[in-house]
Protein backbone atom coordinates (compact mmCIF):
# COMPACT_ATOMS: atom_id res chain seq x y z
CA UNK A 1 0.00 0.00 0.00
CA UNK A 2 1.16 3.25 -0.79
CA UNK A 3 -0.40 7.06 0.59
CA UNK A 4 -0.07 9.70 -1.74
CA UNK A 5 -0.78 13.50 -1.29
CA UNK A 6 -1.48 15.49 -4.24
CA UNK A 7 -1.50 18.95 -4.01
CA UNK A 8 -4.60 19.97 -7.30
CA UNK A 9 -5.18 23.28 -8.66
CA UNK A 10 -8.80 24.55 -9.47
CA UNK A 11 -10.44 23.27 -6.48
CA UNK A 12 -13.32 26.49 -5.61
CA UNK A 13 -15.79 24.38 -2.98
CA UNK A 14 -17.50 20.99 -2.01
CA UNK A 15 -18.26 20.17 -5.10
CA UNK A 16 -15.18 20.58 -6.66
CA UNK A 17 -13.85 18.08 -4.09
CA UNK A 18 -16.82 15.44 -4.92
CA UNK A 19 -15.57 15.18 -8.75
CA UNK A 20 -12.42 14.76 -7.96
CA UNK A 21 -13.09 11.94 -5.79
CA UNK A 22 -15.31 10.46 -8.05
CA UNK A 23 -13.31 10.24 -10.49
CA UNK A 24 -10.41 9.01 -8.14
CA UNK A 25 -12.46 6.48 -7.12
CA UNK A 26 -12.82 4.54 -10.13
CA UNK A 27 -8.90 3.70 -10.71
CA UNK A 28 -8.42 0.29 -10.05
CA UNK A 29 -6.02 -0.19 -7.22
CA UNK A 30 -7.54 2.83 -5.06
CA UNK A 31 -8.39 1.78 -1.69
CA UNK A 32 -9.45 5.30 -0.48
CA UNK A 33 -9.58 8.96 -1.14
CA UNK A 34 -10.05 12.17 0.75
CA UNK A 35 -10.55 15.34 -0.39
CA UNK A 36 -10.39 18.77 1.04
CA UNK A 37 -11.19 21.78 -1.59
CA UNK A 38 -10.13 24.08 1.68
CA UNK A 39 -6.15 22.93 1.41
CA UNK A 40 -6.64 21.70 -2.39
CA UNK A 41 -4.91 18.73 -1.40
CA UNK A 42 -6.28 14.93 -2.00
CA UNK A 43 -5.21 12.11 -0.01
CA UNK A 44 -5.07 9.13 -1.48
CA UNK A 45 -4.73 5.16 -0.48
CA UNK A 46 -3.71 2.86 -3.15
CA UNK A 47 -1.89 -0.45 -3.84
CA UNK A 48 1.42 0.23 -5.16
CA UNK A 49 1.28 -1.10 -8.66
CA UNK A 50 -1.44 1.87 -8.87
CA UNK A 51 0.17 4.60 -11.16
CA UNK A 52 0.75 8.41 -10.54
CA UNK A 53 0.32 9.28 -13.81
CA UNK A 54 -3.25 7.61 -13.67
CA UNK A 55 -4.27 9.60 -10.62
CA UNK A 56 -3.07 12.53 -12.91
CA UNK A 57 -5.47 11.83 -15.99
CA UNK A 58 -7.93 11.38 -13.04
CA UNK A 59 -8.19 14.77 -11.74
CA UNK A 60 -7.99 16.21 -15.53
CA UNK A 61 -10.61 14.57 -16.29
CA UNK A 62 -12.74 16.03 -13.85
CA UNK A 63 -11.07 19.30 -15.11
CA UNK A 64 -8.38 20.08 -12.61
CA UNK A 65 -5.00 19.83 -12.21
CA UNK A 66 -2.29 17.72 -10.04
CA UNK A 67 0.68 19.92 -9.33
CA UNK A 68 2.83 17.76 -7.29
CA UNK A 69 2.40 14.44 -5.38
CA UNK A 70 4.18 13.64 -2.45
CA UNK A 71 4.68 10.27 -0.47
CA UNK A 72 2.76 9.99 2.65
Amino acid sequence: MKKLKLSIMGMHCASCAVSIDRSLRKISGVKDVRVSALINKAFVESEDKTSEEEMKKAVANAGYKVVSIEKD
